[in-house]
């Protein structure tokens, strides 16, 4: 006798491509390398081959240096992303993300333990052994579940590609946002320009003798440069995020629905208001005046005179008339 067998309605959450940790390493590996080759290759290059020609250390130097960095940033870009094809596996963008941001907490993190062990005489191995650890504990992560969902997960929050969000909708509140967030971003890059805080060069130590290592030459203008930058595409992503985005579209909806008054009702109401404060400022002026005159006749002796001196006000005070 033939028996039906009823299929699991549990719904099954897709995963992601298998090769979405190795595609990440890879555009890890090659992002990194582009920006040694934009922050570091070409200004080393340009100083000592370029710059002595076009005076050392001027403006003309620098536009050109600067401008020949965003060349080679906008050429490496478009490079990247056709290696990457019409269609990378889902979560690319955040993995290569989250692999840079280990790779830099990994970093700091063991040059911070190299400083802490400096002089103990096991410092070197003690350092290379947390370094692995971190590694292996990075590597364990990736390639577990949680951390191809939050790769994932993380690109689909939007912040790593410039689709925008229902465009044609709340344009002029989504614009005021965006000058708000380009507002706090400028000052903040100015303060730190006027006050000094950005080095000229970004250099870091190292730990155990090492000799310093240069990060960003020129940190003075490439800093500021990219602060700016990074303001720009917050700004720029934070309106198009879905939920912020919708909440933008919603605001403008209901102040298009306020019924905004006329520019010769609001002078008119605002110089009844005027005026009727200024007849409530003369009102209570007279009010308490008369009754200042009043309650400091003899007769009613409730505050002290006005012809009293300046001791019989304190007696009178400090002496209340007995009813």
């Amino acid at each position: 006798m033939a028996t039906a067998v009823e299929t699991s309605s549990q719904p099954t959450t897709p995963r992601p491509p298998a090769n979405l940790v190795l595609a990440s390493l890879v555009g890890t590996a090659y992002v990194v390398a582009a920006l040694v080759a934009v922050f570091y290759a070409i200004p080393n290059f340009w100083r000592e081959s370029v710059s002595a020609d076009l005076g050392a250390g001027g403006f003309r130097d620098l536009g050109l240096r600067v401008a020949v960095q965003v060349l080679a940033a906008g050429v490496l870009w478009w490079f990247g992303a056709k290696l990457a094809g019409a269609n990378p596996p889902k979560g690319l963008r955040g993995g290569i993300f989250l692999m840079i941001s280990a790779a830099i907490t990994i970093f700091f993190l063991t040059r911070a333990v190299g400083f802490w062990v400096e002089g103990y005489g096991i410092d070197q191995i003690l350092t290379g052994a947390v370094g692995v650890v971190l590694v292996v504990f990075a590597g364990r992560f990736f390639l577990s579940d949680r951390g191809e969902r939050w790769m994932v997960g993380f690109e689909e929050q939007g912040w790593m590609h410039a689709h925008g969000y229902k465009r044609a909708l709340g344009q002029k509140v989504r614009r005021l946002t965006i000058l708000g967030f380009l507002l706090i971003g400028g000052t903040g890059v100015y303060s730190l320009w006027s006050q000094g805080l950005i080095p000229v060069n970004w250099v870091l130590s190292m730990p155990f003798g090492q000799p310093p290592v240069t990060v960003i030459p020129d940190a003075r203008f490439i800093v500021p440069i990219l602060l700016v930058g990074l303001s720009l595409w917050i700004a720029y992503r934070v309106v198009n995020m879905p939920a912020f985005a919708e909440f933008l579209i919603a605001t403008e909806a209901e102040m298009n629905k306020v019924s905004w008054t006329s520019r010769r009702r609001l002078a008119q109401d605002t110089v009844v208001v005027l005026v009727t404060t200024a007849l409530m400022t003369i009102f209570l002026l007279v009010v308490d005046l008369f009754w200042g005159w009043l309650l400091s006749r003899e007769t009613v002796g409730v505050l002290p005179s006005r012809n009293q001196t300046p001791e019989q006000k304190r007696d009178a005070l400090d002496h209340p008339v007995d009813w």
